[in-house]
């Protein structure tokens, strides 16, 4: 995709979505964030608390979803669009089509845990009962820079 075909709504709200991985990063988490939108509206928020929680399932994208599916007082979240900064993880992306999120727009792929096209391509598998159009690459570099920033950090502290 090259810059110039983003589109400007999805551009806006990756850079919320940017906004919240940020949050993630000033608390020692990996820099990963999301929102989910209805109808022009936000109605799920979420940034990685693994570290904070000390709970393995505290993904941007879960803590989203679960936010949305409060907002809309139901589990089925169809006519929404996850925006998220990093490529979804199998078990995000299994929530994503569980949840019957319609479309999933992410802005860096993660080639070692990605599941949306990388590694794995659970959300547009033709054999599970729902599939999620993807956007791929908005904002990448963006996104990108924050991981590799925040993994430079962490080896400069001796962590891996």
């Amino acid at each position: 995709m090259t810059h110039e075909s983003i589109q400007p709504v999805d551009e806006r709200y990756m850079r919320q979505a940017i906004r919240e991985a940020e949050s993630a990063c000033e608390a020692g988490d990996v820099p990963v964030g999301a929102v989910i939108v209805h109808e022009g509206r936000i109605i799920g928020r979420g940034y990685n608390q693994r570290e904070l929680m000390q709970d393995p399932t505290a993904h941007a994208e879960m803590i989203a979803l679960t936010a949305a599916a409060s907002a809309l007082n139901s589990w089925r979240l169809s006519g929404c669009t996850l925006y998220v900064t990093l490529e979804p993880c199998s078990m995000c992306a299994g929530a994503l089509v569980l949840a019957r999120i319609d479309r999933l727009v992410y802005g860096a792929t993660d080639p070692k845990a990605g599941a949306c096209g990388s590694v794995y391509n659970l959300v547009e598998d033709k054999r599970l009962n729902h599939r999620v159009q993807v956007e791929r690459g908005v904002l990448e570099q963006e996104c990108a820079a924050l991981l590799r920033a925040f993994f430079a950090q962490q080896r400069a502290k001796g962590k891996k």
